[in-house]
């Protein structure tokens, strides 16, 4: 058995669990903060048997998306003046996804 726990986007969110929910796996869903820009996201936890990881992780893969924001450059004394107030698009979403052996699961 495998805990698969996903750190995704709130944007993504209800989608990846209704995903998960219909696909007929159960899931616990906790609201975290962090991330490259700080901002509010959702953690996953679904406990799955070990030849159902490939199936769940596809499940994100269709439904957490990749995205671009524009972030403000970070003014350094040594920047040259003309940098100041630009900006720099960058690539945030996605889904975070770690896969941990169980040793013992139960439903109380």
């Amino acid at each position: 058995m495998k805990l698969v726990i996903a750190i995704v986007q709130d944007l993504d969110a209800d989608a990846v669990v209704e995903a998960i929910t219909e696909a007929g796996y159960r899931v616990t869903r906790v609201a975290t903060t962090g991330g490259f820009f700080r901002q509010g996201n959702t953690t996953l936890f679904c406990g799955v048997q070990d030849d159902q990881v490939p199936h769940l992780i596809n499940l994100l893969r269709s439904t957490c998306k990749r995205r671009t924001r524009m972030m403000p450059i970070a003014p350094h004394s040594a920047e040259h003046p003309m940098t100041v107030g630009a900006y720099v698009e960058v690539t945030v979403g996605g889904a975070t996804v770690f896969v941990l052996d169980v040793k013992h699961f139960e439903q109380i």
